[in-house]
């Protein structure tokens, strides 16, 4: 159960004013259509991030034990520190939008989390805890939680919350937790 609380708890901080966010606003302006969008949010989401914890899962089997916490908390920090940095929505993110909702979101969503703050805490959430089904649904919640009152709520949402403050609070969490992990580590 605790990887399923760190996995969700850390993936909607990451989100916060993530570009998947701005990608749902777009996707919502785009179609209109909002169960198909969260379908396709939630289909990428699940292989995207299921690929990820097992990565993260096998990858820890090659790295020697006295060095798998340092590295995990190294990269909670890295990731913390990354979350500081805003996201900007790439121009390409419309190139599949002839496909229709569901299929558009689907695309976008899984390509726009390759090498986005939250894979990379897939993965290394994967390699922290050894349950890849309660990583990957912890990190499709949390996805879930950030993206889909976006996708209901609209413009109204995003101009009421303040993303830098929630980013400063989310980056904290991060260096926290992987200064915690390095001190049990060390």
């Amino acid at each position: 159960m605790e990887a399923f609380l760190t996995s969700t708890l850390t993936v909607t901080l990451a989100e916060m004013g993530d570009k998947t966010q701005l990608l749902s606003l777009l996707l919502v302006a785009r179609y209109r259509q909002k169960w198909p969008i969260i379908i396709g949010i939630i289909a990428a989401t699940l292989i995207n991030h299921f690929i990820s914890a097992w990565f993260g899962q096998w990858s820890a089997s090659w790295i020697p034990a006295d060095y798998a916490g340092i590295v995990i908390g190294l990269s909670f920090v890295a990731i913390g520190l990354w979350v500081l940095v805003p996201d900007k929505l790439d121009d390409e993110a419309t190139s599949c939008s002839c496909y229709g909702a569901l299929c558009a979101t689907f695309v976008l969503f899984f390509l726009a989390e390759i090498g986005d703050k939250t894979q990379i805490a897939t993965v290394v959430l994967g390699a922290q805890y050894a349950s890849v089904l309660w990583v990957t649904l912890g990190t499709t919640l949390g996805m879930l939680i950030a993206n889909v009152p976006v996708v209901l709520l609209g413009e109204k949402l995003m101009r009421r919350v303040p993303l830098n403050v929630v980013r400063y609070v989310a980056a904290a969490v991060f260096v926290v937790l992987g200064l915690a992990t390095l001190g049990w580590s060390l």
